[in-house]
């Protein structure tokens, strides 16, 4: 028998809603997970000062994987090759993404290098990009980004710094890709955590390197606390968002961070923020806005 069921318009507008709600709902934790970053980055130029970038990275990276697995207890014997792939390859674009961006902090503002950072992610949007018309928005971002880089003298940064922030692009995008990749092959947080043991392992060497056998105390502790904001609970919040929603508008709802970078360089860090860089944070935060309310 034929099945003559009529919907109602009230079943479908709230079948409507849900997904409208999730998306909502993801932006907000990518929203929440780009302060957490950017403040954590402005908080932490203390210990980097004192013990060094890689140093410090590596701690917080042990620290953030140690914790996870804590709580989450992944099931290593159950994992398959794809798992343990796609796991490692996350792991090493989270680490080259990290050591990379911390350390050109130390020579760029962290405006600057967010900036720079921000390439990455804005490239990953616009490969998704369907319509000619949907490219108005990564313009308006590269604009803004651009706005970032000025000030009344001109460039801002060093270029081994710019050097290193374009690697972080690299790295950042990498990760958006196969962050939403682990995402979908693992259960929970599982395949978070194995990706941040991966990265740990990965960063070991550089932070060895950098501190030697003889860690202080004092980098220990201090890094415990600033694994938190970056990169445990950021990587977390974002894994669950690009389960509820495309790799391309959340690369381009990435576009915000540049403008939270600069405003967390001003208020921890005093680096004041010119006409310039106010104009480049209101246009990717509206190339942000742009292309979320787009994609619904």
């Amino acid at each position: 028998m034929q099945d003559t069921t009529i919907q109602s318009p009230l079943n479908s507008s709230q079948n409507n809603v849900k997904p409208a709600r999730a998306a909502a709902g993801a932006a907000l934790l990518c929203v929440l997970s780009m302060s957490s970053v950017q403040f954590g980055a402005a908080l932490s130029a203390p210990t980097m000062a004192a013990y060094g970038s890689l140093s410090t990275t590596w701690l917080r990276l042990c620290w953030a994987a140690l914790v996870l697995a804590l709580l989450v207890r992944p099931r290593f014997r159950s994992y398959s090759r794809s798992h343990w792939m796609a796991a490692g390859a996350l792991g090493a674009a989270m680490a080259g993404m990290t050591l990379c961006f911390f350390t050109a902090l130390q020579r760029i503002p962290l405006g600057l290098a967010v900036a720079i950072d921000f390439l990455g992610p804005l490239a990953v949007a616009t490969f998704a990009v369907r319509r000619a018309r949907a490219l108005l928005w990564p313009a308006l971002a590269i604009a803004g980004v651009i706005l970032l880089s000025r000030d009344r003298a001109g460039w801002i940064g060093e270029p081994l710094g710019v050097l290193l922030a374009c690697a972080a692009a690299l790295g950042w995008g990498s990760y958006i890709v196969l962050m939403k990749k682990t995402g979908t092959l693992f259960a929970g947080l599982e395949g978070l955590s194995v990706s941040l043991i991966a990265a740990a392992l990965v960063a070991t060497p550089f932070g060895l390197a950098q501190s030697g056998l003889h860690v202080a105390g004092a980098q220990v502790a201090a890094t415990a606390g600033l694994a938190i904001l970056v990169p445990l609970l950021p990587y977390a919040l974002e894994m669950v968002a690009l389960r509820h929603m495309p790799a391309g508008s959340f690369g381009i709802l990435m576009s915000v961070e540049p403008a939270i970078g600069a405003l967390a360089g001003f208020v921890v860090l005093n680096q004041a923020m010119g006409v310039l860089q106010i104009a480049g944070s209101l246009l990717v935060v509206t190339a942000s806005v742009g292309a979320v309310v787009a994609s619904r």
